[in-house]
């Protein structure tokens, strides 16, 4: 026991330096704020800067334009279709991956990551050489009088491409690593595929789940390339906010352009905000956990 408790006193422990000094350790924090400020901060607040230049009365106006209105219901149209269907996917997969063996497994785990390996712009394209005019499903489309490209479902699409590993990424490692007993034990005691998911898998998850629905809503929203090119930058029907800020300020109008980017910003932080939250939950969540093993473990001795 003494054994035991000296091992968890030497966790808690901060660990120590790897033999820097002082100037040392000192030159690596600077260098380190100098990029933060240099490639994060002051981006960030040139932005702000630059959408307030004008007062504030021109700034809200910005935001009364039909177009930026348009932009800004289209963007959250578009986060509210795609990020559900991540999930579900993400979910689905994940649960599949990690508690069941099938053929194909290595090639799903592949087909989750190729997103990340292809650029955004060469996704855009593929979906437009099989939904466009001339595409492999083109002529069909046309014919019942559907359109995809250069219309909000080729925006959902590409949307979708490239937010699709996010909340499977998140889950697959957790779900590995807790296993199947639980789902196990539960499906002993009766419970249905459907009841062991909901009641013992989905809390298990619920932060990771969370945070990947905070990561590929954040996405989804400021998506540019493959957005880009299957929109056809319609103003007021398929731009998007980071398409409209192109569109404002290649037009020289830069205090709405950089209002728009405002928003984009702010949202932005909020994800951060909320990223930060849930990574703090999760920590506390697990932090108990390992408290509670350890009294759990530590019981019987203390009663002999």
């Amino acid at each position: 026991m003494a054994g035991a408790g000296g091992r968890h006193r030497a966790a808690s422990r901060p660990r120590q330096g790897v033999g820097e000094s002082a100037p040392v350790r000192r030159l690596l924090i600077a260098a380190t704020l100098l990029v933060l400020g240099c490639v994060l901060v002051l981006p960030l607040v040139t932005v702000f800067a630059e959408a307030l230049r004008g007062g504030l009365g021109a700034y809200l106006a910005s935001f009364r334009d039909p177009e930026a209105l348009a932009a800004i219901r289209l963007t959250l149209l578009v986060a509210a279709i795609a990020v559900p269907v991540n999930v579900f996917f993400g979910l689905s997969a994940s649960w599949a991956i990690a508690k069941f063996s099938f053929p194909g497994k290595r090639l799903l785990i592949t087909l989750i990551d190729l997103p990340y390996a292809v650029s955004p712009v060469v996704s855009g394209l593929v979906y437009i050489m099989i939904y466009g005019a001339n595409g492999v499903f083109g002529p069909w489309l046309a014919a019942h009088d559907l359109q995809v490209i250069f219309a909000v479902p080729g925006i959902v699409l590409a949307t979708i491409f490239v937010t699709f590993p996010f909340v499977a990424r998140e889950l697959i490692p957790l779900m590995e690593e807790q296993g199947t007993e639980e789902e196990q034990a539960a499906m002993t005691l009766g419970a249905s595929g459907w009841q062991t998911f909901r009641r013992v898998t989905l809390p298990n998850v619920r932060w990771a789940l969370l945070y990947g629905v905070i990561l590929c809503n954040a996405r989804a929203m400021g998506e540019f390339g493959a957005v880009s090119v299957v929109s056809g930058h319609i103003r007021g029907k398929t731009a998007t906010m980071p398409l409209q800020v192109e569109i404002l300020y290649n037009e020289y109008n830069y205090v709405a352009a950089f209002a728009v980017a405002s928003l984009l910003a702010m949202l932005a932080l909020v994800t951060l905000v909320a990223k930060a939250v849930v990574e703090r939950r999760a920590g506390a969540a697990a932090a108990q956990i390992t408290t509670t093993e350890i009294e759990t473990a530590l019981q019987p001795h203390e009663a002999s």
